[in-house]
C-alpha cells in the first residue's frame, strides 16, 4: 500500500505491523478541519487494505494532537457563499469518518501527546484505547465558538462518561487536563509527556501479538453500541452544528478569535 497520495498525514508502517498515523498540520496545531479533513476519512479504508498492517496508533505532529477546527478559516467563510455550500456538505463528510473509524478492523490506539479539542477531541475518543499526556488538556470547545458539539461530542460522549458527566463538558465546552480525563473515565491510560507514544506502542505491539480475529470481533462487538449511538445521533447534531455555524454567535466568535479579544455574545 502507497500513503504517498496523502498530504496532511504522515503513515509509517513498521515491520512489526504497527502503522503511525501522524497528523502533520503542525503549524496550525494539526487543525483537523479545512484540507486534512478528507484525508482523515480515507485513510481508515486504505489502513484496512493494507495486509502488513495489524496495530494502528493515531498521533499529531509538534505540540498538539489536534486543535480540532481552522478557526481562521471558519472566520474567513462567514456569511460567503462558501459557508452555506459547507454547511450542505459536511454532515455527510462527518458521518462518513466516523463510520470509516468504526469499520477499522486492527485496533486503534490514540497517542495524546498534546491538546486535543473540538474535533480533534472526538478523533482522539471514537478510538478504541487512549493514551493522554498527564498534561495535555482535552474538551469539546464548540459551545465556545457559537456552534452545537455536533461532529462527534454528543455522539461519543455519553457512552464513555454518561449523560449527566457528557452533558456537563459539552454544554460548558469544559476542557480538562489528561489526569482529570483519565479519572473521570474519558481516557484509558494517563502518562507523562514524554512516556505516551511509548505507552500506545507497548500496547500496540501487544494487541498486534494477540489472534487477530478475536480481536478484531472484539472489537466490533462493542463497535455496534457506538454504531447505534452515531445512527441516532449524528445527523441530528451535525444539522445544528450547520445552523449555528450561519449564527451571529458564531460570527462574533470568529471574528474575536482572530482579533484575539473576548467575544461578547447577544443570543443570535
Amino acid at each position: 500500500m502507497n500513503y504517498d497520495k496523502y498530504e496532511y498525514l504522515l503513515v509509517d508502517v513498521d515491520a512489526e505491523g504497527i502503522a503511525t498515523v501522524t497528523m502533520n498540520r503542525p503549524e496550525v496545531l494539526n487543525a483537523a478541519g479545512g484540507p486534512m479533513h478528507p484525508e482523515l476519512e480515507r485513510i481508515w479504508l486504505d489502513l484496512n487494505d493494507d495486509p502488513r498492517v495489524k496495530a494502528v496508533i493515531l498521533t499529531g505532529a509538534g505540540r498538539a494532537f489536534s486543535a480540532g477546527g481552522d478557526l481562521k478559516g471558519m472566520a474567513q467563510r462567514v456569511g460567503t457563499q462558501d459557508n452555506f455550500r459547507h454547511s450542505l456538505r459536511a454532515p455527510a463528510n462527518t458521518r462518513r469518518l466516523w463510520q470509516n473509524i468504526l469499520e477499522l478492523q486492527p485496533p486503534l490506539i490514540a497517542a495524546i501527546n498534546g491538546d486535543a479539542m473540538g474535533l480533534g477531541c472526538s478523533l482522539a475518543l471514537f478510538c478504541d484505547i487512549t493514551v493522554i499526556s498527564e498534561t495535555a488538556r482535552i474538551g469539546d470547545t464548540h459551545v465556545k465558538v457559537g456552534l452545537v458539539a455536533g461532529d462527534g461530542g454528543a455522539v461519543i460522549m455519553p457512552l464513555l462518561i454518561g449523560d449527566a458527566k457528557a452533558k456537563d463538558m459539552l454544554m460548558r465546552g469544559r476542557v480538562v487536563n489528561g489526569k482529570e480525563a483519565g479519572d473521570m473515565g474519558l481516557i484509558t491510560h494517563v502518562r507523562p509527556a514524554e512516556k505516551v507514544m511509548e505507552e500506545a506502542r507497548t500496547i500496540a505491539l501487544e494487541l498486534a501479538a494477540l489472534p487477530a480475529y478475536a480481536v478484531a470481533w472484539t472489537k466490533l462487538s462493542v463497535n455496534k453500541r457506538i454504531k447505534d449511538q452515531l445512527n441516532l445521533v449524528i445527523d441530528t447534531s451535525m444539522a445544528f452544528e450547520m445552523l449555528t455555524m450561519n449564527s451571529g454567535d458564531h460570527a462574533t466568535a470568529v471574528k474575536a478569535f482572530v482579533e484575539k479579544r473576548k467575544p461578547e455574545f447577544k443570543g443570535e
